[in-house]
């Protein structure tokens, strides 16, 4: 496996949240952020039990190579 960071919160308080990384096996991203655990929100989506749910703030959008018009390394 080979996982690429694509970038940090720039503006995460403690530099280390959120992170969005690119498997480039696997063909994904793997997003690191703050575990929602409020019901209300989650009520609202169908989640599955082996799945979570994570946010991260919209300026993380940057990070995701679609946005950047790269289609990525090859796979």
């Amino acid at each position: 496996m080979a996982l690429h960071k694509l970038g940090k919160d720039p503006e995460s308080p403690s530099g280390g949240s959120p992170t969005i990384y690119l498997d480039d096996m696997k063909n994904t991203y793997l997003v690191q952020g703050v575990k929602v655990e409020d019901e209300e929100r989650l009520s609202n989506m169908d989640i599955p039990g082996h799945e979570t749910v994570v946010e991260i703030p919209r300026r993380m959008v940057q990070f995701f190579l679609e946005v950047k018009g790269d289609e990525g390394p090859d796979v």
